[in-house]
Protein backbone atom coordinates (compact mmCIF):
# COMPACT_ATOMS: atom_id res chain seq x y z
CA UNK A 1 0.00 0.00 0.00
CA UNK A 2 1.37 3.43 -0.99
CA UNK A 3 -1.49 5.64 0.76
CA UNK A 4 -3.21 5.88 3.30
CA UNK A 5 -6.39 7.30 4.28
CA UNK A 6 -6.89 8.91 7.83
CA UNK A 7 -9.92 9.77 9.92
CA UNK A 8 -8.54 13.16 10.68
CA UNK A 9 -5.89 15.05 11.03
CA UNK A 10 -4.71 16.45 14.77
CA UNK A 11 -8.02 17.82 15.21
CA UNK A 12 -11.67 16.19 13.82
CA UNK A 13 -12.07 19.52 11.76
CA UNK A 14 -8.95 18.95 10.20
CA UNK A 15 -9.61 16.52 7.16
CA UNK A 16 -8.94 14.86 4.63
CA UNK A 17 -5.49 13.77 6.16
CA UNK A 18 -3.69 10.91 5.15
CA UNK A 19 -0.39 9.48 4.72
CA UNK A 20 1.36 8.49 1.78
CA UNK A 21 4.98 7.45 0.18
CA UNK A 22 6.27 9.43 -2.32
CA UNK A 23 8.36 6.12 -3.52
CA UNK A 24 7.59 2.62 -2.75
CA UNK A 25 5.39 0.83 -0.05
CA UNK A 26 4.45 2.31 3.08
CA UNK A 27 6.56 0.47 5.67
CA UNK A 28 3.83 -0.68 7.85
CA UNK A 29 0.71 -2.51 7.74
CA UNK A 30 -2.69 -2.06 9.46
CA UNK A 31 -3.92 -5.34 10.99
CA UNK A 32 -6.79 -4.22 13.09
CA UNK A 33 -8.53 -0.73 13.81
CA UNK A 34 -8.22 2.69 11.91
CA UNK A 35 -5.31 4.96 12.57
CA UNK A 36 -5.58 8.49 13.41
CA UNK A 37 -2.82 10.90 12.71
CA UNK A 38 -1.80 11.29 16.00
CA UNK A 39 -1.67 7.62 16.54
CA UNK A 40 0.92 7.23 13.40
CA UNK A 41 3.34 10.06 14.84
CA UNK A 42 3.11 8.12 17.78
CA UNK A 43 3.81 5.20 16.16
CA UNK A 44 7.10 6.39 13.68
CA UNK A 45 8.32 7.88 16.19
CA UNK A 46 8.01 5.48 19.56
CA UNK A 47 8.76 2.45 16.70
CA UNK A 48 12.42 4.02 16.38
CA UNK A 49 13.04 4.58 20.07
CA UNK A 50 12.69 1.07 21.09
CA UNK A 51 14.88 -0.24 17.93
CA UNK A 52 17.65 1.80 18.89
CA UNK A 53 16.83 0.49 22.53
CA UNK A 54 17.32 -2.89 21.06
CA UNK A 55 20.38 -2.18 19.06
CA UNK A 56 21.91 -0.31 21.93
CA UNK A 57 21.47 -2.92 25.07
CA UNK A 58 20.60 -6.23 22.92
CA UNK A 59 17.83 -6.51 25.06
CA UNK A 60 13.86 -6.59 24.03
CA UNK A 61 12.52 -2.75 25.01
CA UNK A 62 8.85 -1.04 25.00
CA UNK A 63 7.74 2.36 24.54
CA UNK A 64 4.92 4.38 25.97
CA UNK A 65 3.75 6.78 24.09
CA UNK A 66 1.41 9.59 24.77
CA UNK A 67 1.46 12.95 22.43
CA UNK A 68 4.64 12.49 20.69
CA UNK A 69 6.40 11.86 23.18
CA UNK A 70 7.42 8.72 25.74
CA UNK A 71 5.36 8.75 29.57
CA UNK A 72 8.05 5.37 29.97
CA UNK A 73 10.77 3.42 27.75
CA UNK A 74 12.44 0.36 29.02
CA UNK A 75 14.45 -2.69 28.60
CA UNK A 76 13.88 -6.00 29.86
CA UNK A 77 15.73 -6.22 33.46
CA UNK A 78 13.80 -8.36 35.52
CA UNK A 79 11.45 -7.54 38.31
CA UNK A 80 11.76 -7.14 41.76
CA UNK A 81 9.16 -8.52 44.17
CA UNK A 82 8.53 -4.72 45.21
CA UNK A 83 8.17 -3.60 41.42
CA UNK A 84 6.23 -6.52 40.80
CA UNK A 85 3.37 -5.44 43.40
CA UNK A 86 3.94 -1.80 42.41
CA UNK A 87 3.31 -3.04 38.31
CA UNK A 88 0.18 -5.34 39.72
CA UNK A 89 2.16 -8.52 38.46
CA UNK A 90 2.86 -9.90 41.52
CA UNK A 91 3.80 -13.98 41.50
CA UNK A 92 3.72 -13.46 37.81
CA UNK A 93 6.62 -15.06 35.29
CA UNK A 94 7.01 -12.75 32.91
CA UNK A 95 8.63 -12.99 29.33
CA UNK A 96 11.12 -10.40 28.16
CA UNK A 97 8.95 -7.83 25.97
CA UNK A 98 6.35 -8.22 28.43
CA UNK A 99 8.44 -7.47 31.42
CA UNK A 100 9.46 -4.68 29.01
CA UNK A 101 6.44 -3.06 28.35
CA UNK A 102 5.44 -3.49 32.16
CA UNK A 103 8.10 -0.91 32.87
CA UNK A 104 7.56 1.58 30.35
CA UNK A 105 3.83 1.57 31.77
CA UNK A 106 4.55 1.82 35.04
CA UNK A 107 7.33 4.68 34.44
CA UNK A 108 4.30 7.60 34.65
CA UNK A 109 1.29 5.41 34.68
CA UNK A 110 -0.80 8.62 35.05
CA UNK A 111 0.57 10.06 32.00
CA UNK A 112 0.44 6.35 30.50
CA UNK A 113 -3.06 6.64 30.49
CA UNK A 114 -4.37 6.14 26.72
CA UNK A 115 -0.92 5.39 25.61
CA UNK A 116 0.07 4.29 22.64
CA UNK A 117 2.44 0.98 22.65
CA UNK A 118 5.50 0.08 20.84
CA UNK A 119 7.55 -3.59 21.10
CA UNK A 120 11.13 -3.60 19.51
CA UNK A 121 10.31 -7.79 19.49
CA UNK A 122 6.94 -9.93 18.17
CA UNK A 123 4.00 -9.08 20.74
CA UNK A 124 3.24 -12.33 22.33
CA UNK A 125 0.13 -13.37 23.89
CA UNK A 126 0.99 -12.52 27.34
CA UNK A 127 1.67 -9.05 26.87
CA UNK A 128 -1.46 -8.81 24.70
CA UNK A 129 -3.49 -9.65 27.73
CA UNK A 130 -1.72 -7.23 29.89
CA UNK A 131 -2.66 -4.57 27.40
CA UNK A 132 -6.17 -5.90 26.99
CA UNK A 133 -6.24 -4.75 30.82
CA UNK A 134 -5.11 -1.07 30.50
CA UNK A 135 -6.54 2.32 28.75
CA UNK A 136 -4.38 2.12 25.70
CA UNK A 137 -4.88 3.01 21.93
CA UNK A 138 -2.86 1.43 19.72
CA UNK A 139 0.21 -0.52 19.35
CA UNK A 140 3.50 -0.70 16.92
CA UNK A 141 5.53 -4.21 16.80
CA UNK A 142 7.86 -5.88 14.33
CA UNK A 143 4.61 -9.17 14.39
CA UNK A 144 2.42 -10.34 16.66
CA UNK A 145 1.73 -13.74 17.46
CA UNK A 146 -1.90 -15.73 16.52
CA UNK A 147 -3.19 -15.88 19.83
CA UNK A 148 -1.66 -12.07 20.88
CA UNK A 149 -3.61 -10.77 17.67
CA UNK A 150 -6.71 -12.62 18.51
CA UNK A 151 -6.69 -11.03 21.90
CA UNK A 152 -5.77 -7.66 20.83
CA UNK A 153 -8.65 -7.33 17.93
CA UNK A 154 -11.33 -7.91 20.91
CA UNK A 155 -10.18 -4.56 22.86
CA UNK A 156 -11.87 -1.51 22.76
CA UNK A 157 -15.07 -3.46 21.05
CA UNK A 158 -12.76 -4.35 18.10
CA UNK A 159 -11.36 -1.21 17.65
CA UNK A 160 -7.99 -1.63 19.04
CA UNK A 161 -5.48 -0.37 16.36
CA UNK A 162 -2.38 -3.08 16.00
CA UNK A 163 0.07 -1.92 13.24
CA UNK A 164 2.66 -4.01 12.03
CA UNK A 165 6.44 -2.73 11.50
CA UNK A 166 8.93 -3.88 8.79
CA UNK A 167 11.58 -4.17 11.00
CA UNK A 168 13.71 -4.20 7.71
CA UNK A 169 12.44 -0.70 6.83
CA UNK A 170 15.31 2.05 6.69
CA UNK A 171 14.42 5.39 6.08
CA UNK A 172 16.11 8.00 3.26
CA UNK A 173 18.88 10.00 4.62
CA UNK A 174 16.67 13.59 4.19
CA UNK A 175 13.75 14.25 5.36
CA UNK A 176 10.94 16.91 4.74
CA UNK A 177 7.72 18.41 6.17
CA UNK A 178 5.82 21.11 5.84
CA UNK A 179 4.82 24.08 8.33
CA UNK A 180 2.05 26.79 6.99
CA UNK A 181 3.07 25.80 3.21
CA UNK A 182 6.71 26.26 3.91
CA UNK A 183 8.92 22.71 2.81
CA UNK A 184 11.17 22.29 5.62
CA UNK A 185 14.28 19.71 4.42
CA UNK A 186 17.18 17.80 6.82
CA UNK A 187 19.53 15.05 7.26
CA UNK A 188 17.88 12.47 9.04
CA UNK A 189 18.80 12.52 12.75
CA UNK A 190 20.83 9.24 12.47
CA UNK A 191 23.11 9.55 14.98
CA UNK A 192 23.70 6.60 16.86
CA UNK A 193 23.74 6.59 20.80
CA UNK A 194 26.72 3.94 21.92
CA UNK A 195 28.83 3.27 24.93
CA UNK A 196 31.17 5.67 22.88
CA UNK A 197 29.12 8.54 23.56
CA UNK A 198 30.21 8.51 27.45
CA UNK A 199 33.68 8.41 27.25
CA UNK A 200 34.40 12.05 27.78
CA UNK A 201 34.04 12.07 32.10
CA UNK A 202 34.54 15.86 32.58
CA UNK A 203 34.16 15.64 36.85
CA UNK A 204 36.65 14.10 39.23
CA UNK A 205 34.62 11.13 39.73
CA UNK A 206 35.12 8.97 36.88
CA UNK A 207 33.20 5.87 37.49
CA UNK A 208 30.39 4.32 35.50
CA UNK A 209 29.36 0.75 36.14
CA UNK A 210 27.97 -1.08 33.69
CA UNK A 211 24.52 -0.80 34.36
CA UNK A 212 24.97 3.23 34.79
CA UNK A 213 26.27 2.65 31.27
CA UNK A 214 23.17 1.02 30.06
CA UNK A 215 20.37 2.80 31.87
CA UNK A 216 22.52 6.67 30.40
CA UNK A 217 21.97 4.92 27.13
CA UNK A 218 18.10 4.61 27.85
CA UNK A 219 17.93 7.99 29.05
CA UNK A 220 19.74 9.30 25.71
CA UNK A 221 17.83 7.02 23.03
CA UNK A 222 14.45 8.30 24.96
CA UNK A 223 15.67 11.72 24.94
CA UNK A 224 16.56 11.27 20.94
CA UNK A 225 12.25 10.94 20.76
CA UNK A 226 11.28 13.27 23.13
CA UNK A 227 10.02 16.76 22.36
CA UNK A 228 12.42 19.17 23.13
CA UNK A 229 14.01 20.82 25.94
CA UNK A 230 13.89 17.25 27.60
CA UNK A 231 15.58 15.66 30.34
CA UNK A 232 15.30 11.50 31.07
CA UNK A 233 15.83 10.37 34.70
CA UNK A 234 16.58 6.36 34.52
CA UNK A 235 17.26 3.58 37.10
CA UNK A 236 17.19 -0.09 36.63
CA UNK A 237 16.86 -0.84 33.05
CA UNK A 238 13.91 2.12 32.62
CA UNK A 239 12.99 5.55 32.89
CA UNK A 240 11.69 6.62 36.23
CA UNK A 241 11.30 10.66 34.98
CA UNK A 242 10.79 12.28 31.53
CA UNK A 243 10.06 15.90 31.35
CA UNK A 244 9.34 17.27 27.83
CA UNK A 245 8.25 20.15 25.97
CA UNK A 246 9.78 22.81 28.71
CA UNK A 247 11.29 26.00 27.51
CA UNK A 248 13.15 26.09 30.53
CA UNK A 249 15.54 23.32 31.24
CA UNK A 250 15.27 23.47 34.81
CA UNK A 251 12.06 22.96 34.43
CA UNK A 252 12.23 19.94 32.62
CA UNK A 253 14.80 18.87 35.11
CA UNK A 254 12.04 19.98 38.15
CA UNK A 255 9.45 18.25 36.04
CA UNK A 256 11.07 14.92 35.79
CA UNK A 257 12.48 15.07 38.87
CA UNK A 258 9.33 15.03 40.63
CA UNK A 259 8.26 12.11 39.01
CA UNK A 260 11.45 10.02 39.25
CA UNK A 261 10.50 11.33 42.96
CA UNK A 262 6.59 9.86 43.05
CA UNK A 263 8.24 6.09 40.82
CA UNK A 264 10.36 5.84 44.45
CA UNK A 265 7.55 6.92 46.99
CA UNK A 266 5.21 4.41 44.71
CA UNK A 267 7.82 1.73 46.52
CA UNK A 268 7.15 2.53 50.07
CA UNK A 269 5.53 0.92 53.02
CA UNK A 270 3.12 3.66 53.45
CA UNK A 271 1.87 2.63 49.64
CA UNK A 272 2.25 -0.37 49.58
CA UNK A 273 0.09 -0.97 52.56
CA UNK A 274 -2.61 1.09 51.30
CA UNK A 275 -6.05 -0.36 52.41
CA UNK A 276 -7.83 -0.65 48.87
CA UNK A 277 -11.43 -1.96 48.37
CA UNK A 278 -10.98 -4.77 45.92
CA UNK A 279 -13.02 -3.56 43.13
CA UNK A 280 -11.19 -0.66 42.82
CA UNK A 281 -9.58 -0.61 38.91
CA UNK A 282 -5.96 -0.53 38.20
CA UNK A 283 -6.76 3.54 36.76
CA UNK A 284 -8.48 4.54 40.31
CA UNK A 285 -5.42 3.16 42.33
CA UNK A 286 -3.39 4.87 40.51
CA UNK A 287 -5.13 8.10 40.98
CA UNK A 288 -5.28 7.89 44.57
CA UNK A 289 -2.03 6.48 44.74
CA UNK A 290 -0.98 10.15 43.18
CA UNK A 291 -2.91 12.15 45.95
CA UNK A 292 -2.19 9.99 48.56
CA UNK A 293 1.66 11.09 47.92
CA UNK A 294 1.37 15.01 46.50
CA UNK A 295 0.03 17.81 48.37
CA UNK A 296 -3.73 17.19 48.52
CA UNK A 297 -4.10 14.47 50.81
CA UNK A 298 -4.76 16.27 53.88
CA UNK A 299 -7.71 18.01 52.20
CA UNK A 300 -9.14 14.74 50.90
CA UNK A 301 -9.09 13.59 54.27
CA UNK A 302 -11.22 16.21 55.47
CA UNK A 303 -14.09 14.69 52.87
CA UNK A 304 -15.41 11.48 52.51
CA UNK A 305 -13.79 10.80 49.16
CA UNK A 306 -11.14 8.51 51.06
CA UNK A 307 -14.28 5.88 51.50
CA UNK A 308 -14.61 5.54 47.45
CA UNK A 309 -11.27 3.74 47.46
CA UNK A 310 -10.10 2.46 50.83
CA UNK A 311 -11.57 -0.11 53.41
CA UNK A 312 -10.14 2.37 56.41
CA UNK A 313 -8.66 6.40 56.44
CA UNK A 314 -4.77 5.46 55.74
CA UNK A 315 -2.26 7.55 57.48
CA UNK A 316 -1.06 11.02 56.27
CA UNK A 317 2.73 10.18 54.51
CA UNK A 318 3.95 13.01 55.64
CA UNK A 319 6.47 15.35 54.35
CA UNK A 320 9.26 14.22 56.41
CA UNK A 321 8.64 10.34 55.78
CA UNK A 322 8.58 11.16 51.97
CA UNK A 323 11.90 12.61 52.68
CA UNK A 324 13.40 10.15 54.75
CA UNK A 325 12.11 7.61 52.44
CA UNK A 326 13.78 9.29 49.25
CA UNK A 327 17.15 9.27 51.20
CA UNK A 328 16.75 5.77 51.72
CA UNK A 329 15.56 4.59 48.20
CA UNK A 330 16.98 6.89 45.52
CA UNK A 331 20.39 6.57 44.80
CA UNK A 332 22.61 6.07 41.83
CA UNK A 333 19.87 7.45 39.08
CA UNK A 334 21.24 8.60 35.82
CA UNK A 335 20.43 12.05 34.69
CA UNK A 336 20.30 12.10 30.50
CA UNK A 337 20.08 15.93 28.55
CA UNK A 338 19.02 16.36 25.29
CA UNK A 339 21.42 19.86 24.93
CA UNK A 340 24.01 20.74 27.61
CA UNK A 341 23.02 22.03 30.94
CA UNK A 342 22.95 26.13 31.49
CA UNK A 343 23.55 26.48 34.78
CA UNK A 344 24.33 23.95 38.00
CA UNK A 345 20.54 24.55 39.14
CA UNK A 346 19.80 21.61 37.00
CA UNK A 347 22.35 19.69 38.95
CA UNK A 348 21.35 20.33 42.69
CA UNK A 349 17.74 19.41 41.92
CA UNK A 350 18.67 16.34 40.66
CA UNK A 351 21.08 15.40 43.36
CA UNK A 352 17.78 15.90 45.39
CA UNK A 353 16.15 12.59 43.77
CA UNK A 354 19.38 10.35 43.72
CA UNK A 355 20.94 11.17 40.46
CA UNK A 356 24.74 9.66 40.93
CA UNK A 357 25.26 9.60 37.13
CA UNK A 358 24.89 12.41 34.22
CA UNK A 359 25.29 12.42 30.46
CA UNK A 360 24.62 15.89 28.59
CA UNK A 361 25.88 17.76 25.82
CA UNK A 362 28.74 19.88 27.06
CA UNK A 363 29.66 23.01 25.47
CA UNK A 364 27.49 25.79 27.45
CA UNK A 365 29.87 29.11 28.35
CA UNK A 366 28.91 27.61 32.38
CA UNK A 367 30.00 24.33 32.00
CA UNK A 368 32.97 25.09 34.98
CA UNK A 369 29.64 25.66 36.86
CA UNK A 370 28.25 22.86 36.33
CA UNK A 371 30.60 20.61 36.57
CA UNK A 372 31.58 22.11 39.80
CA UNK A 373 28.24 21.14 41.16
CA UNK A 374 28.75 17.64 40.07
CA UNK A 375 31.92 17.55 41.73
CA UNK A 376 30.10 18.97 45.32
CA UNK A 377 28.28 15.92 44.75
CA UNK A 378 30.58 13.23 44.04
CA UNK A 379 28.83 12.42 40.35
CA UNK A 380 29.79 11.31 37.21
CA UNK A 381 29.56 13.46 34.18
CA UNK A 382 29.63 12.43 30.60
CA UNK A 383 29.87 14.98 28.16
CA UNK A 384 28.49 13.23 24.66
CA UNK A 385 29.37 16.05 22.45
CA UNK A 386 25.55 15.49 20.99
CA UNK A 387 22.98 17.55 20.97
CA UNK A 388 19.17 15.55 20.54
CA UNK A 389 16.55 18.34 19.98
CA UNK A 390 13.61 16.95 18.70
CA UNK A 391 10.40 19.00 17.24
Amino acid sequence: MKELELKYGCNPNQKPAKVFMEEGELPFQVLNGRPGYINLLDAMNSWQLVRELKKATGLPAAASFKHVSPAGAAVAVPLSNVLQKVYFVEGVELSPVATAYIRARGADRMSSYGDFVALSDECDAQTASFLKREVSDGIIAPSYSAEALEILKTKRKGSYLVIQMDPAYEPPAVETKQVFGVTFSQKRNDVAITEDCLKDIATKAKDLPSAAKRDLLIALITLKYTQSNSVCYTYDGQAIGIGAGQQSRVHCTRLAGGKADRWFLRQSPQVLNLPFKEEVRRPDRDNAIDVYIGDEWEDLLETDDWKRVFTEKPPVFTAEEKKAWLKKAAHGVCLGSDAFFPFGDNIERAHKSGVQYVAQTGGSIRDDNVIETADKYGMTMAMTHIRLFHH
